[in-house]
């Protein structure tokens, strides 16, 4: 026998219990015996735990809400002197394993001094970190976070 060749409808009838002892379901209509379950109204909350103090009770509500937003990578100021007179974006931190990727937003805070003239090329920086650029000779300038090309782009490019 075929799949295509079976003789079944595609609707199955509901089943109708409490009909009597040749429909299979008569008497208790598969209720059991006595007790809560087998009266009619019968309307329990599923996390129910007969009289017990129910787990969903006992434990308590997470409050306020988690940000779907990922935080910024954290520079510090003082790691910029190693890049002396050069230009700092977030490649540039990135190879020299300051940052865990470039493609996110990264953000200098104020540590330490800065002895070197550096062009800041990146999405953030604390006031006192810009302030400190340019009084080191330095220039900040925001940028967008870099996004990765794609894999459909760099195959054209070979082309």
């Amino acid at each position: 026998m075929k799949y295509n060749e079976l003789q079944i409808s595609a609707n199955k009838n509901k089943k109708r219990v409490g009909r009597g002892i040749s429909a299979g379901q008569g008497k208790t209509a598969g209720r059991g015996t006595k007790g809560q379950g087998a009266r009619t109204g019968k309307k329990l909350a599923a996390s129910f735990q007969g009289g017990q103090r129910a787990l969903v009770q006992a434990i308590p509500k997470n409050r306020g809400f988690k940000s779907l937003r990922t935080p910024a990578q954290v520079v510090y100021m003082d790691h910029l002197n190693a890049f002396g007179g050069k230009t700092v974006d977030n490649m540039s931190l990135f190879e020299a394993g300051l940052i865990s990727t470039p493609f996110h937003t990264v953000k200098v805070i104020a540590r330490g001094e800065l002895t070197a003239k550096v062009t800041l090329n990146v999405q953030a920086a604390s006031a006192s970190v810009k302030a400190a650029v340019e009084k080191a000779g330095g220039k900040f300038n925001k940028t967008a976070t870099p996004v990765p090309a794609s894999q459909k782009a760099a195959e054209k490019a070979d082309k």
